[in-house]
C-alpha cells in the first residue's frame, strides 16, 4: 500500500497539484508560499527543485514494484522465457505509448519528439529489470557504481565535436547533447539536448535500480530484519547516497536534463527517504485511512498521464465549478479553479477505482 500511496502522491503534483500550489503563492503571498510556488518548476539547468523530483522518484518506485512482481511470477510457475517476454513488452509498450502522448497519431513524423518521459521509464526499468532477473545483489551494486562512473567519465570529459569551444557541462558543449543532435530523430526537446535523450538512458537505469535495491530490502524475510530494521536501514541509503551525490557535484553538476550521476545520488536518497517515511507510516505504523485519496492516483497513475492528454478535464471542471468559482475572492479563483480540476481528475480515477479497472502495461 505505501508504494500505491507513494505514487499517488508523486502523480498528485502532474494532476495538478504544481499548479495549486503556485496559485496558493498568488492568493497568500509571502516567503514561505513564493518558496513553495518556486519548488514546483524545473530548475534551468544545474541544482534541483522538487519539480525535478516527480519524474525520477516515479521510474525508482517502478523500481521498488519489480523484486515483488518477480517473485509472484516466478511463484505462479511462469517460466523464465514468459518473464523475459513481459519485461520486454512492456519496456518497449511504454516507449511506444510516449510517443502516442507526444503526438505520433498526428503523423508529422518529421517534427515529431520521439524520445519521451514514458519511453525513458520503459527503456531505464526495462534495462534495470533484465540486470536484476540474471544478478546477484553485489554484482547489481557493481553493475550500478559502473553506470554511473562510466556516464560520469563520458559526460565529464568528452566534449561535444561540434561545442565549438563550449563549456563541457552546457547543452551545446556536453557529449551528452552532441549524441542527440546526431542520432535522435525528429525534434529535439531544447533543441541542443533531450532530457529524455539517448546517452542519458544509462545512469536513469541506475536509478531503475536503486529502487529495486529497496524492493529487495523490504521483500527480505529475514527473521533478524524486522520492519523497523528495513527503515532504519532505508534512512542511512538515503544518507549514505546524499553524501555522495552532494560530493559528486563538486565535479559533476546536478542537472536534471542530463541525469547527472550526481542527480541520480541525490535524488535516489529523496526517493528512499520518502518511501521509508510512507512504508513506515503505512505499513509498519498501520496508519492507513488516509491514503485513499493518494492510492486511487497511484494505482491508476498511467491512465491519468495519459488521460490528461487527451481528455479536456479543464472543460469539465469548469462547466461543474466555474460558478463557484466566481463566488471566491478574485484573488483565489485561480487557487479553486486548480482544486475543481484536480478534483474532477481524481472522481475519475475514483470511479474506475471502484469499478476495479487499472490500466496496466
Amino acid at each position: 500500500m505505501s508504494i500505491d500511496a507513494l505514487r499517488g502522491f508523486d502523480m498528485l503534483f502532474i494532476m495538478g497539484g504544481a499548479g495549486l500550489l503556485a496559485a496558493l503563492a498568488t492568493w497568500f503571498p509571502c516567503g514561505f508560499t513564493q518558496a513553495l510556488a518556486e519548488q514546483m518548476d524545473h530548475v534551468e539547468w544545474n541544482g534541483l527543485r522538487h519539480h525535478d523530483t516527480i519524474f525520477p522518484l516515479f521510474l525508482f518506485i517502478a523500481g521498488i514494484s519489480f523484486p515483488f512482481s518477480l517473485a509472484k511470477q516466478r511463484q505462479q510457475g511462469r517460466s523464465e522465457w514468459a518473464i523475459h517476454k513481459k519485461v520486454i513488452v512492456r519496456g518497449l509498450m511504454l516507449v511506444f505509448l510516449g510517443v502516442v502522448y507526444n503526438g505520433l497519431l498526428n503523423f508529422e513524423f518529421d517534427s515529431l519528439r520521439y524520445a519521451s518521459v514514458l519511453g525513458r521509464i520503459g527503456l531505464a526499468w526495462m534495462f534495470g529489470a533484465l540486470i536484476f532477473i540474471h544478478t546477484g545483489w553485489k554484482a547489481r551494486v557493481w553493475i550500478t557504481a559502473a553506470l554511473l562512473v562510466g556516464y560520469w567519465l563520458v559526460a565529464g570529459f568528452i566534449p561535444a565535436p561540434d561545442g565549438n569551444g563550449a563549456d563541457i557541462f552546457t547543452a551545446e558543449g556536453s557529449f551528452v547533447g552532441y549524441v542527440d543532435r546526431i542520432l535522435l530523430p525528429g525534434r529535439i526537446y531544447y533543441g541542443s539536448i533531450d532530457p529524455e535523450g539517448i546517452l542519458s538512458i544509462i545512469p536513469s537505469i541506475g536509478t531503475a535500480l536503486l529502487g529495486m535495491f529497496t524492493g529487495e530490502w523490504v521483500k527480505s524475510e529475514r527473521k533478524s530484519l524486522t520492519p523497523g530494521k528495513k527503515v532504519l536501514g532505508m534512512i542511512l541509503a538515503g544518507v549514505v547516497l546524499l553524501v555522495i551525490g552532494l560530493l559528486w557535484n563538486e565535479v559533476f553538476p546536478i542537472n536534471k536534463k542530463m541525469w547527472t550521476s550526481s542527480f541520480v545520488m541525490v535524488v535516489g536518497a529523496y526517493s528512499v527517504l520518502m518511501f521509508a517515511l510512507f512504508y513506515y507510516i503505512i505499513d509498519v505504523c498501520n496508519w492507513r485511512k488516509w491514503t485513499l485519496f493518494f492510492t486511487v492516483i497511484g494505482m491508476n497513475s498511467i491512465t491519468i498521464y495519459l488521460a490528461q492528454r487527451f481528455i479536456n478535464f479543464s472543460y469539465t471542471s469548469e462547466r461543474l465549478f466555474n460558478g463557484l468559482v466566481k463566488l471566491m475572492p478574485e484573488d483565489s479563483q485561480a487557487f479553486f479553479t486548480k482544486v475543481a480540476y484536480i478534483a474532477v481528475c481524481w472522481l475519475f480515477l475514483y470511479f474506475l477505482y471502484r469499478k476495479r479497472v487499472f490500466l496496466k502495461v
